[in-house]
């Protein structure tokens, strides 16, 4: 399936207004358009190729699923979206069809105080639930940097990153089960084994992988049974500055071994991170120029375990470089760490114009060891496509820690793009540029994309470079479960599976 089907037929609109009501199914300009984007840069004047033709918004998993059984009826895309937060284009509909918004399924619908669990819809947002949750002293601890706007529906669907994930886990360990509908419409209760509220099991197949981080080719999640926590009694954030990158690098590797068990995660910033966050965000409290590197850390827990850990951390950073920046300066840098999802709204060219900049980075999963190399790689990267057109700007890189082992780090470079000037030409030089990304990547022994998907032009086409036999493998699951290749067609180069039939 090629076409683009940005207008429905008459009698798919009126199956579907039947099976969830008039008032759930949309199709003014308006609402299609909205959805057809995410925040990722895409070149303003193409934006009407991938207009769904229709928007629908069930309220119900009986609903979502006659939705797919229309969808297949008549041979029409289906693409799920949740918060739309994505930066990979999992919920942008690439064939049009339907766009299947889950922001009405936003109940919670138990909380278990003694199991420490909670069960809510796949529409609910991490922030609103934990405002419910702190009533009973409780959290649940996926934190991503969209933390305000990004709901549960669509963490399972690209299997995301929680920046304090070294202490509680990412969404793929805090999802104990959830619902799931699969792409014949059949409706399945994924988790492990057969309770909802299970975190280990050996019965059977262990598929609760499976349908996470699909980005929508395997169906959609329509409610989620999810671990809490008891509310930390303190935290802690400190922020050290270094005045060289090797030196920072050397002593968050200490810090992340440190085996602090209140450890929730660690970041470094780049000298050219610092320079970018210098000049044009306003959540940073600017450091003298002698500071080329930043390190933060996080420590979650009961206050005496957090005061130890915290002293110990803080002895390590001292010996290795470090400068406390103070209590203020951590607090409030830590807590605007959501703030920066935002910033690129008023970035500047590198000639000093401020202009309203589109904001892309590459998320590869890289071993501590290969962090300097691929960081060094991408900014020679960068430095070419900056020579080659003055729209894009190299915003520098973050290291984020997956755990007090060190044995992986999501390395992120941020690129700023005058997207209103991104025309055909300086998108291929775009896409070029992810494909030397990516490439990087591989050659270091890492992962493309360690939490965001790898579903958009340059870096998708290394996916089979970099999972071999195993790409050969998701055809087959993707042909035998979505033979119609009705949900999300398009990504993961998953069109493959239905040329070999062919």
């Amino acid at each position: 399936m090629s076409t683009v089907l940005t207008e429905i037929d008459p009698e798919v609109a009126e199956a579907l207004r039947a099976a969830i009501g008039d008032a759930h199914v949309i199709a003014d300009r308006a609402a299609r358009f909205h959805r057809a984007r995410v925040p990722a840069p895409f070149p303003v004047h193409r934006w009407a190729e991938h207009v769904p033709g229709i928007v629908v918004l069930p309220g119900t998993t009986a609903e979502v699923a006659a939705i797919v059984v229309i969808a297949n009826r008549f041979g029409v895309p289906v693409v799920p979206r949740s918060g739309g937060t994505g930066l990979t284009d999992g919920a942008v509909p690439l064939r049009g069809g339907i766009l299947l918004d889950l922001k009405r399924l936003d109940e919670i619908h138990e909380i278990d105080l003694e199991n420490r669990t909670c069960r809510v819809g796949a529409g609910v947002n991490m922030l609103k639930l934990n405002e419910v949750l702190g009533k009973h002293g409780l959290i649940y601890p996926d934190d991503p940097a969209s933390y305000p706007c990004s709901l549960v529906g669509g963490r399972i669907g690209t299997s995301g990153w929680s920046l304090i994930g070294s202490r509680y886990g990412h969404t793929r360990d805090l999802v104990l089960s959830f619902t799931h509908v699969l792409p014949s419409g059949q409706v399945i209760q994924v988790g492990d084994g057969g309770g909802a509220k299970l975190s280990k099991s050996s019965s059977g197949y262990s598929l609760k992988q499976l349908f996470m981080g699909h980005q929508g080719t395997l169906g959609v999640a329509t409610e989620a049974t999810l671990k809490l926590y008891d509310k930390p009694e303190a935290e802690l954030s400190p922020f050290w500055a270094f005045e060289s990158y090797e030196e920072a690098y050397r002593a968050v590797g200490l810090i992340v071994r440190a085996n602090c068990a209140t450890f929730a995660g660690a970041v470094i910033f780049d000298p050219e991170k610092v320079a970018y966050l210098r000049r044009d965000d306003e959540a940073y409290i600017p450091q003298p120029e002698s500071v080329r590197a930043l390190v933060c850390a996080a420590l979650y827990g009961n206050e005496e375990e957090v005061e130890a850990g915290g002293r110990r951390l803080m002895r390590i950073a001292r010996d290795h470089g470090g400068t406390y920046l103070g209590d203020e300066i951590s607090q409030g840098d830590w807590a605007a760490r959501h703030d920066r999802y935002a910033t690129p709204l008023h970035g500047r060219t590198r000639a000093g114009q401020v202009v309203p900049m589109g904001w892309h980075c590459e998320d590869a999963s890289i071993n501590y060891t290969a962090v300097p190399a691929v960081r060094k790689e991408w900014h020679e990267i960068m430095a070419r496509l900056c020579r080659a057109s003055e729209i894009f700007d190299d915003w520098g890189i973050f290291a984020y820690t997956n755990g007090p082992t060190g044995a992986d780090y999501l390395v992120e470079i941020d690129v700023g793009i005058w997207e209103q000037e991104l025309d055909d030409e300086a998108w291929q030089l775009w896409v070029n540029a992810k494909r030397e990304f990516s490439a990087v990547a591989i050659a270091h022994g890492g992962s493309i994309s360690a939490c965001h998907g790898s579903c958009r032009e340059g870096e998708v086409d290394l996916v089979p470079t970099e999972l071999g036999g195993v790409f050969d493998v998701m055809l087959t699951i993707k042909r035998a479960l979505d033979p119609g290749n009705i949900m999300n067609p398009g990504k993961y180069l998953l069109d493959r599976a239905y040329e070999e039939v062919e």
